[in-house]
């Protein structure tokens, strides 16, 4: 990869205080969070205000961006608040806005004319007409559309050059609506997807009863059927995309940022992911690319199919998963408290006799064996397991630990 062509924004959720500390400890370049209101994550915790300034204090003091979503479609009802966040956002530190709707672009033109506004992927943004038209509305950045392939996204990068910055999703759940505008939700369950309240049934189980339809003009042909047996299926339910394959095509055409899914995901999944994906674009600008690596990595995040979405003519299928995970997130490190002693959140059932890899930045994962070290209550009572939910000391001297890294159990065949 030619050293002249910068590397890509890496672009991660932070749905809160850890999975803000996670994105950094793992490599993000920047975050993006909302606060507890008007962005599509309603249901994920946010950041108060206070919060917030401690979030970007955080944040910025390890060089990371932070991008706050503000990318409700919204109702008359919701300006009032929304033009009261602006108030409050103006005030601190924000790297940019994520806005989907046009009304707020205006509100924050006008109360927030500092910050730079990336436009979100609700917008819909499908051409270098609609691009240019943002950007005469004050955007910097667009988000586009999850529906274009990589030919169309070549031309946009090509059409608006340095004019805008370009900003594509690369990784995580992908919506069966077009670029998230869903109804199902709100027709469902009285809470819509565009208001940040999605129930997500296109990931409901259903049960086809009797589904065959006819065209008009070809009557008997049965153009569509579903046959299905007495199991419940999730019909409607969309692939994951997963496009870490290809970030040497994001540098080469020059895409400013690329964009993780997943503020409503756990803090162990956006520590594989960040990593696979921090790790796959260094080893591009260092001509080392492994995207077999990076893929195994994923997988063991993935609980659905991984996919290459709408970004190949073809849609490749890169993993689909049959059983559990090879290996299992066990424990995340909270903090130091002295040289060789660190607290510890268990997260899934832990027999701690046994030896156990320290998830390191880049993919590295060096063992510690039982003699390596010790789990502990926090009043010093040694342990031979550990439960999930509660926290324990962690008694080891590994040069690899450090705060916010998680452990997983070892996999003796890792490559």
């Amino acid at each position: 990869m030619p050293s002249s062509i910068p590397l890509p924004e890496l672009l991660a959720p932070a749905g809160n205080r850890e999975k803000l500390e996670t994105a950094v400890a793992y490599g993000a370049d920047a975050v993006y969070l909302g606060g507890t209101a008007f962005n599509l994550r309603a249901k994920a915790q946010g950041f108060s205000p206070d919060r917030l300034l401690e979030a970007l204090d955080f944040a910025h003091a390890h060089g990371v961006k932070v991008y706050y979503c503000l990318n409700i479609l919204a109702w008359e009802k919701h300006l009032p608040g929304v033009m009261a966040q602006l108030e409050q956002l103006g005030s601190l530190p924000v790297d940019a806005l994520i806005i989907a709707d046009p009304g707020i672009v205006r509100l924050a033109q006008k109360i927030t004319p500092h910050i730079p506004i990336h436009l979100s992927t609700q917008a819909n943004t499908s051409n270098s007409a609609s691009a240019m038209f943002w950007k005469d509305m004050g955007v910097s950045r667009i988000n586009l559309a999850r529906e274009l392939g990589a030919s169309a996204i070549r031309a946009i990068a090509q059409s608006v050059k340095s004019e805008l910055e370009l900003e594509l999703f690369v990784h995580g759940a992908m919506c069966m609506a077009i670029s998230g505008r869903c109804l199902l939700s709100a027709h469902l369950n009285q809470r819509s997807a565009n208001q940040g309240l999605c129930t997500h049934p296109c990931r409901f189980d259903y049960k086809t009863v009797a589904i065959r339809v006819d065209e008009r003009t070809r009557p008997g042909e049965g153009l569509w059927e579903i046959t299905q047996d007495e199991e419940y299926s999730r019909i409607l339910s969309a692939q994951d995309l997963c496009l870490v394959k290809y970030l040497p095509w994001f540098i080469k055409n020059r895409i400013t940022s690329l964009k993780i899914e997943g503020r409503m995901k756990t803090s162990a999944y956006l520590c594989q992911v960040v990593d696979a994906y921090r790790t796959a674009l260094d080893d591009a600008a260092s001509k080392n690319f492994r995207p077999g690596t990076y893929v195994d990595c994923l997988s063991q995040a993935a609980t659905r199919p991984l996919s290459s979405g709408f970004f190949c003519p073809r849609r490749q299928i890169f993993f689909t998963p049959q059983s559990e995970p090879e290996s299992i997130i066990l424990a995340r490190i909270i903090r130091r408290v002295n040289a060789d002693s660190w607290i510890i959140a268990v997260k899934n059932p832990w027999d701690v006799t046994g030896p156990v890899a320290i998830m390191a930045p880049g993919l590295k994962r060096p063992v510690l064996g039982p003699d390596l070290f010790r789990v502990e209550k926090e009043t010093g009572e040694g342990v031979t397991q550990a439960h999930p939910g509660l926290n324990y000391v962690l008694r080891s001297d590994h040069p690899d630990l450090a705060p916010h890294l998680f452990l997983q159990t070892y996999r003796a065949n890792r490559t």
